[in-house]
């Protein structure tokens, strides 16, 4: 089951075959149906996972009950409310399965213990967390500055493999946009095709 993950891990650091077993062997399983919550606002994010398959969205829900989606987390991608679960307060936010999924998850105290133990793990998540804070300047950046429909458009072609799981009501939620407006979108691209 962790093969996924240790195959990950390889790709961004060098690390010993003991040093990855144990590292792997820490994550305990867990199959999430689709609509079942990994987490729900006002609880504490006790865990960070690893998604071995299926579809997760990273949302809240405004006072006029709408989501609004930070992120999906599909295939390879790690997951938490990693405010939540760095300082052990209660999450704003909700993570859901979209669909039947498969995750690996590790505690915090786990976590913390294996970052003494395998230096190489902490430079792996410094990586990831590099690389996260990138993506999220970028969306900001591009949701300040550009247009919906270029937004739709980058959507689409940065997430090829997660798009095509979404609902427009999804997408649209993560866009900032109504599903309406994802519908016109889809119309127009489908007319301008030879």
């Amino acid at each position: 089951m962790t093969e996924s993950l240790k195959k990950h891990i390889r790709e961004y650091i060098e690390i010993s075959d003991d040093k990855l077993e144990k590292y792997c062997s820490a994550f305990r399983i867990e199959n999430i149906k689709k609509k079942d919550f990994l987490l729900k606002e006002g609880e504490i994010c006790e865990d960070e996972g690893f998604v071995l398959n299926g579809c997760f969205k990273v949302f809240r829900t405004d006072k006029n009950s709408d989501d609004q989606i930070l992120y999906f987390a599909v295939e390879d991608w790690w997951i938490s409310d990693i405010d939540s679960f760095i300082n052990k307060i209660p999450s704003q936010l909700n993570i859901q399965a979209i669909e039947d999924s498969e995750i690996l998850l590790i505690s915090r105290e786990d976590k913390e213990k294996l970052y003494q133990e395998i230096p190489e793990i902490e430079r792996l998540m410094r990586l990831k967390f590099q690389m996260s804070i990138i993506a999220l300047q970028r969306r900001i950046i591009d949701n300040l500055s550009k247009p919906s429909d270029e937004r739709y458009q980058d959507f689409l072609r940065d997430y090829p493999k997660t798009a095509h799981r979404l609902t427009n009501i999804q997408i649209a939620a993560y866009l900032g946009v109504t599903p309406e407006f994802i519908s016109r979108i889809r119309r127009k691209i489908v007319l301008k095709k030879p």
